[in-house]
Protein backbone atom coordinates (compact mmCIF):
# COMPACT_ATOMS: atom_id res chain seq x y z
CA UNK A 1 0.00 0.00 0.00
CA UNK A 2 2.55 2.44 1.16
CA UNK A 3 4.70 1.81 -2.58
CA UNK A 4 1.41 1.87 -4.59
CA UNK A 5 1.48 5.84 -2.85
CA UNK A 6 4.68 6.37 -3.10
CA UNK A 7 4.15 5.16 -7.31
CA UNK A 8 1.37 7.61 -7.07
CA UNK A 9 3.13 10.56 -5.76
CA UNK A 10 6.09 10.36 -7.70
CA UNK A 11 3.91 9.75 -11.30
CA UNK A 12 2.09 12.93 -10.15
CA UNK A 13 4.62 14.86 -9.62
CA UNK A 14 6.27 13.57 -12.56
CA UNK A 15 3.11 14.77 -14.75
CA UNK A 16 2.88 18.17 -13.42
CA UNK A 17 6.45 18.78 -14.28
CA UNK A 18 6.61 17.63 -17.23
CA UNK A 19 3.43 19.30 -18.38
CA UNK A 20 4.56 22.31 -16.95
CA UNK A 21 7.94 21.65 -18.77
CA UNK A 22 6.17 21.40 -21.95
CA UNK A 23 3.96 25.01 -21.31
CA UNK A 24 7.24 26.81 -20.57
CA UNK A 25 10.07 25.45 -22.91
CA UNK A 26 11.02 27.93 -26.00
CA UNK A 27 11.85 25.41 -28.41
CA UNK A 28 8.92 23.61 -30.35
CA UNK A 29 10.68 20.42 -30.81
CA UNK A 30 11.71 20.36 -27.11
CA UNK A 31 7.71 20.94 -26.24
CA UNK A 32 6.85 17.91 -27.57
CA UNK A 33 9.73 16.01 -26.34
CA UNK A 34 8.12 16.83 -22.64
CA UNK A 35 4.42 16.25 -24.09
CA UNK A 36 5.56 12.60 -24.89
CA UNK A 37 7.60 12.21 -21.31
CA UNK A 38 3.66 13.55 -19.80
CA UNK A 39 2.23 10.71 -21.90
CA UNK A 40 4.08 8.16 -20.36
CA UNK A 41 3.68 9.62 -16.57
CA UNK A 42 -0.18 9.45 -17.89
CA UNK A 43 0.71 5.44 -19.06
CA UNK A 44 2.08 4.76 -15.37
CA UNK A 45 -0.87 6.10 -13.85
CA UNK A 46 -3.23 3.44 -16.15
CA UNK A 47 -0.76 0.98 -14.74
CA UNK A 48 -0.96 1.71 -11.17
CA UNK A 49 -4.87 1.35 -11.39
CA UNK A 50 -4.53 -2.22 -12.98
CA UNK A 51 -5.31 -1.15 -16.66
CA UNK A 52 -2.65 -2.20 -17.98
CA UNK A 53 -4.61 -2.46 -21.56
CA UNK A 54 -4.99 1.15 -21.29
CA UNK A 55 -1.52 1.88 -20.34
CA UNK A 56 -0.65 -0.21 -23.10
CA UNK A 57 -2.62 1.82 -25.14
CA UNK A 58 -1.49 5.12 -23.66
CA UNK A 59 2.55 4.17 -24.66
CA UNK A 60 1.49 2.89 -28.16
CA UNK A 61 -1.23 5.39 -29.37
CA UNK A 62 -0.07 9.07 -27.29
CA UNK A 63 3.35 8.73 -26.28
CA UNK A 64 4.72 6.80 -29.62
CA UNK A 65 2.53 7.41 -32.73
CA UNK A 66 1.23 11.19 -31.21
CA UNK A 67 4.81 12.45 -30.94
CA UNK A 68 5.71 10.89 -34.10
CA UNK A 69 3.22 12.25 -35.56
CA UNK A 70 3.65 15.68 -34.11
CA UNK A 71 7.96 15.46 -34.77
CA UNK A 72 6.54 14.35 -38.61
CA UNK A 73 4.95 17.33 -38.70
CA UNK A 74 7.27 19.93 -37.15
CA UNK A 75 9.51 18.41 -39.77
CA UNK A 76 7.36 18.77 -42.61
CA UNK A 77 6.22 22.34 -41.79
CA UNK A 78 9.39 24.05 -40.70
CA UNK A 79 12.42 24.41 -42.47
CA UNK A 80 14.94 25.55 -38.86
CA UNK A 81 13.30 23.42 -36.32
CA UNK A 82 16.04 24.45 -33.60
CA UNK A 83 15.86 28.32 -34.70
CA UNK A 84 14.93 30.88 -32.38
CA UNK A 85 12.01 31.89 -35.33
CA UNK A 86 10.40 28.43 -34.09
CA UNK A 87 10.48 29.08 -30.41
CA UNK A 88 7.51 28.83 -27.92
CA UNK A 89 6.44 29.10 -24.65
CA UNK A 90 4.01 31.21 -22.42
CA UNK A 91 4.69 34.68 -20.82
CA UNK A 92 3.62 35.36 -16.87
CA UNK A 93 0.33 35.99 -17.56
CA UNK A 94 -1.45 32.62 -19.25
CA UNK A 95 0.80 30.75 -16.73
CA UNK A 96 -0.95 33.40 -14.01
CA UNK A 97 -4.35 32.88 -15.55
CA UNK A 98 -4.02 29.01 -15.37
CA UNK A 99 -2.84 28.78 -11.58
CA UNK A 100 -5.80 30.84 -11.13
CA UNK A 101 -8.08 28.24 -13.15
CA UNK A 102 -6.83 25.23 -11.21
CA UNK A 103 -7.48 26.64 -7.97
CA UNK A 104 -11.10 27.52 -8.60
CA UNK A 105 -11.44 24.08 -10.65
CA UNK A 106 -10.18 22.69 -7.14
CA UNK A 107 -12.10 24.90 -5.09
CA UNK A 108 -14.90 23.77 -6.77
CA UNK A 109 -14.44 20.37 -6.65
CA UNK A 110 -13.70 19.90 -3.33
CA UNK A 111 -16.73 21.65 -2.67
CA UNK A 112 -18.58 19.19 -5.07
CA UNK A 113 -16.73 16.20 -3.64
CA UNK A 114 -17.78 17.13 -0.05
CA UNK A 115 -20.89 17.60 -0.89
CA UNK A 116 -22.32 14.32 -2.82
CA UNK A 117 -20.20 10.60 -1.74
CA UNK A 118 -22.27 8.91 -4.68
CA UNK A 119 -19.87 7.49 -7.36
CA UNK A 120 -21.92 6.22 -10.40
CA UNK A 121 -20.49 3.38 -12.65
CA UNK A 122 -20.79 2.93 -15.91
CA UNK A 123 -20.53 -0.75 -17.50
CA UNK A 124 -18.78 -0.57 -20.88
CA UNK A 125 -21.44 -0.93 -22.95
CA UNK A 126 -24.13 1.25 -21.06
CA UNK A 127 -20.88 3.72 -21.85
CA UNK A 128 -20.44 3.09 -25.23
CA UNK A 129 -24.33 3.33 -26.26
CA UNK A 130 -24.54 6.41 -24.23
CA UNK A 131 -21.56 7.80 -26.30
CA UNK A 132 -22.48 6.90 -29.36
CA UNK A 133 -26.70 6.69 -29.80
CA UNK A 134 -27.29 9.39 -27.23
CA UNK A 135 -24.22 12.04 -27.97
CA UNK A 136 -22.99 10.51 -30.75
CA UNK A 137 -24.27 13.77 -32.74
CA UNK A 138 -21.93 15.84 -30.47
CA UNK A 139 -18.82 13.82 -30.74
CA UNK A 140 -19.66 14.21 -34.53
CA UNK A 141 -20.07 18.55 -33.81
CA UNK A 142 -16.60 18.60 -31.80
CA UNK A 143 -14.57 16.71 -34.68
CA UNK A 144 -15.96 19.43 -37.09
CA UNK A 145 -15.47 22.56 -34.57
CA UNK A 146 -11.74 21.01 -34.52
CA UNK A 147 -11.51 20.99 -37.85
CA UNK A 148 -11.04 24.90 -38.62
CA UNK A 149 -8.22 24.52 -35.42
CA UNK A 150 -6.36 22.61 -37.37
CA UNK A 151 -6.42 24.45 -40.60
CA UNK A 152 -5.57 27.79 -38.58
CA UNK A 153 -2.28 25.51 -37.30
CA UNK A 154 -1.73 24.83 -40.64
CA UNK A 155 -1.80 28.42 -41.82
CA UNK A 156 0.11 29.61 -38.69
CA UNK A 157 3.27 26.89 -39.36
CA UNK A 158 3.46 27.86 -43.33
CA UNK A 159 6.60 28.53 -44.87
CA UNK A 160 7.08 32.62 -45.77
CA UNK A 161 4.50 33.93 -43.37
CA UNK A 162 5.99 37.19 -41.81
Amino acid sequence: MILEVLAFFVLAITAAVTALAALLVRELVHTIIWVAAFFVSLAGFYFLVSAPFLGALQLGVYAGAVTILLLFGVMVTRKRIFAHEAATGLGPAPVALALLIVVVLATAASTISSSTNQVYGFTISALSTALFNQYGAWLLLLGLVMLPALAGAIYLVREGRE
